[in-house]
């Protein structure tokens, strides 16, 4: 394993399990606060966001994998997956932070491009690399569906139903 796929690897086992432990804190210490961060999203427009959540992940665990073992890591890839996962861990106290009046929005926004930028990169990666057999059309696939979320229905979508 080359000195960058550790780094890689490093990456996403301090900073992924933090994305779902910002979640899990959320949840327990301010449960009053998670119906309010669905803004204005509508009940019925809840169950796609949820579901496609879990389209999303999947995705990013079949293209992180594809660029972990055949892309030319490199500082440039480190660092969207970082923007990704750094500004996934910072989206739901920002949120919460807005809510209490501590921020304002434009911050939680800004978080969300964050994200958004560094998944269009990703996806960009994904699309250049010369990844071998099937994972030359999973991992564009995998990082457009997480693409979906990420730019779609978090940077675009949910801030403009924000009440």
């Amino acid at each position: 394993m080359s000195r960058d796929q550790r780094r890689f690897l490093l990456l996403q086992l301090a900073l992924g399990p933090a994305v779902l432990g910002s979640y899990v804190y959320g949840f327990a210490f301010w449960p009053d606060a998670v119906a309010a961060m669905w803004g204005g999203v509508p009940p019925g427009l809840r169950g796609v966001y949820t579901a496609w959540m879990f389209v999303a992940a999947a995705g990013y665990f079949v293209f992180a994998p594809a660029l972990f073992l055949h892309a030319a890591s490199a500082p440039r890839l480190l660092a969207m997956f970082a923007a990704v996962l750094a500004g996934s861990i910072l989206w739901l106290p920002l949120t919460k932070w807005h809510l209490d009046g501590a921020i304002p929005f434009a911050l939680v926004v800004l978080d969300l491009w964050l994200v958004a930028a560094g998944s269009l990169a990703l996806l960009a990666t994904t699309r250049s690399a010369m990844l071998p057999g099937a994972w030359r059309i999973a991992a564009p696939l995998g990082a457009a569906a997480f693409s979906v979320q990420t730019v779609l229905l978090d940077a675009i979508v949910w801030p403009l139903l924000w009440k």
